[in-house]
């Protein structure tokens, strides 16, 4: 991978973090890297368990 690939890959990752949408790619990385023996999440059920963490609770934060 070039350099320009990496910083647009990075740039695109750090743009999903600050938006709130969670980066499947770095998901599946991470669980093929380091938990090989567990399954990878389908992209449908990862999305709905991100979404589910991120507004279950309620309460803490205004916005």
């Amino acid at each position: 991978m070039n350099w320009l690939e990496r910083c647009w890959r990075r740039a695109v990752q750090t743009a999903r973090l600050m938006i709130g949408v969670p980066d499947y790619d770095t998901y599946v990385e991470h669980m093929r890297r380091h938990h090989p023996e567990r399954e990878v999440m389908s992209y449908a059920r990862f999305f709905d368990e991100r979404l589910q963490a991120r507004y279950r609770g309620g309460g803490g934060r205004c916005c």
